[in-house]
């Protein structure tokens, strides 16, 4: 059965609340300066924090979730959970990505175009730096307890600060006879929004469907071809629970070897895989050669 560490969890909600109460803050201060400059970068990108709170909601009910012991339906625990739960994050993104692609393509082509006040670039500039702060600590975090769905929190995080990085420059431009260039940003800012969604989609899906990395499976092997006595490797399969990795490994020693010095080789299998790689949970199983 695979342990969980409630530890690390209780520590990635921290992350999510950030996240949510500096969405919060951002997205109300955006669209109420773009509707006073009349920015389409600046809603644009308004819009993009609002959906971030709803994802950030799912990423914290998640890691909740996933806290939970296991019982007789889940006897692996629910540590998927949060998986699920940055999934559903990545569809809300996409639909507003979408959305603000649509509005702003509509905008590019207006007929009646006016600049926007430069208080919405700044309001742009600040918010920039307010998300670059958020994203290095849920990256700090991410790393530290190896987690999927606070390292894909900091990747939004990032791609905000981005965002509201463009969304200045094209307000700004739009001060110099260029007003088209403000719902052009937009454009970009939906695009971005569209390409983080999908970047998130991926890796959670492949944890969900079983899928792992091929390049870390290799440098298990290699680990376990040094330890004295393996003499083969037959199979090897890994998979994630959360943000712990689960190896099945099959190796092959030599035949005249008893049980005892068998297992022996067996536990120093589990223990390198563990020590050196993080690795949460090892299977071995030996046949002979």
């Amino acid at each position: 059965m695979v342990r969980s560490s409630g530890n690390d969890l209780k520590m990635g909600e921290r992350g999510a609340i950030l996240s949510i109460f500096a969405y919060i803050f951002l997205s109300v201060l955006k669209l109420v300066i773009a509707d006073m400059s009349n920015s389409a970068a600046l809603r644009a990108d308004g819009l993009n924090n609002a959906t971030d709170i709803v994802a950030s909601i799912a990423v914290l009910i998640g890691l909740r979730f996933s806290q939970k012991p296991a019982d007789d339906n889940h006897p692996y625990g629910h540590w998927k959970a949060e998986m699920i739960a940055t999934l559903v994050a990545s569809f809300i993104m996409m639909v507003v990505g979408l959305q603000v692609l649509f509005e702003a393509v509509s905008s590019v082509f207006a007929e009646n175009q006016e600049s926007p006040d430069m208080v919405s670039a700044l309001t742009a500039v600040f918010s920039s730096g307010i998300m670059y702060l958020v994203y290095k600590y849920n990256q700090s975090l991410g790393r530290k307890i190896n987690s999927q769905a606070v390292k894909a929190a900091a990747k939004d995080n990032l791609s905000d600060a981005w965002v509201s990085i463009g969304a200045a420059i094209g307000i700004i431009g739009s001060q110099f006879g260029l007003p088209w260039l403000d719902p052009l940003t937009a454009v970009i800012v939906g695009f971005l929004i569209c390409k983080t969604a999908w970047d998130i989609f991926r890796d959670a899906s492949l944890d969900l469907t079983d899928g792992y990395d091929e390049a870390k499976l290799e440098r298990y092997k290699e680990s376990i071809f040094e330890i004295s006595g393996v003499k083969g490797i037959k199979d090897i399969k890994a998979r994630r629970y959360g943000n712990k990795s689960v190896v099945d490994v099959v190796i092959l020693v030599n035949s005249t070897l008893g049980i005892q010095a068998a297992h022996q080789i067996s536990d120093c299998v589990e223990e390198v895989l563990m020590k050196k790689h993080q690795v949460f949970d090892v299977h071995v199983h030996v046949e002979p050669n």
